[in-house]
């Protein structure tokens, strides 16, 4: 069984990859979050999840799921954990542990990072990366998560990430005013001279937070959304913003090859 998360993509060719090696079940943790959470494993059945580090930390939409999940006979399975990132990780995959002691879940005990192309664009200084780079990185998180599938499949344990420099401060101080106050759907835009109401928008939105109100796109700011930018990068014409900040930058989701 692997619980995943992703906006951009990334982290869905990496679930995708996992579950197809192990042949577990794939789980969707918008959808699921819909339901009880509560769930039943079969016999030596693998625990997973997979998930985006937002800001030094795991995603707000993993966390929530994680303090409602209910796992019958979870003692004894082996359990895995992958994130992909940008950069770097901090203590991302300890949040996520803490996360699951608290709902009396056992903690992974094999711990994954996988550096992916930059989808985060709405600060100064983060920018989508040049395609170049962009290629290096998804080719070298190919034959990485070869190697992370082979471990998963034996059962290994360990941990194979990069927590990067000062990752308390990065996790637990950046990373915590970050998810606190910059996650938010309030600083969208759409021009509604550039916009061809494809609603490309609507069906990359993962919680279903984006709907349309006539021709354009409305984000409903129920709380729900994750600030994946989902919707901005898979905008064809880049019609949807981020503020004033992403009107220059690239875009970019994960593209199966």
């Amino acid at each position: 069984m692997i619980f995943y998360y992703s906006g951009t993509g990334n982290t869905r060719w990496a679930a995708e990859t996992i579950a197809e090696r192990t042949q577990e079940r794939l789980l969707f943790i918008a959808d699921e979050t819909k339901g009880d959470c509560h769930y039943t494993l079969k016999s030596g059945e693998r625990v997973g999840f997979c998930f985006p580090t937002h800001g030094w930390q795991p995603p707000r939409i993993v966390r929530k799921f994680v303090s409602r999940l209910h796992i019958e006979n979870a003692q004894g399975h082996y359990f895995f954990a992958l994130t992909t990132c940008g950069d770097s990780i901090g203590l991302t995959m300890d949040m996520l542990n803490a996360e699951l002691a608290a709902a009396s879940l056992p903690q992974a005990e094999a711990l994954f990072s996988l550096v992916m192309p930059e989808s985060y664009v709405c600060l100064p200084f983060m920018y989508t990366d040049k395609p170049e780079r962009e290629r290096e990185k998804i080719e070298t998180s190919r034959r990485q998560l070869e190697h992370y599938c082979d471990l998963i499949t034996d059962r290994r344990k360990g941990e194979y990430t990069v927590k990067g420099a000062a990752p308390w401060l990065m996790s637990h101080v950046i990373g915590a005013y970050f998810n606190r106050h910059m996650v938010t759907d309030k600083k969208f835009t759409v021009d509604a001279d550039v916009c061809i109401h494809c609603g490309k928008c609507q069906e990359v939105c993962a919680t279903g937070n984006l709907v349309f109100d006539g021709q354009l796109p409305r984000w409903q700011h129920d709380g729900s959304c994750t600030c994946c930018l989902a919707c901005y990068h898979h905008c064809p014409r880049h019609a949807i913003n981020y503020g004033r900040i992403t009107r220059k930058r690239g875009q970019y989701y994960f593209k199966h090859a």
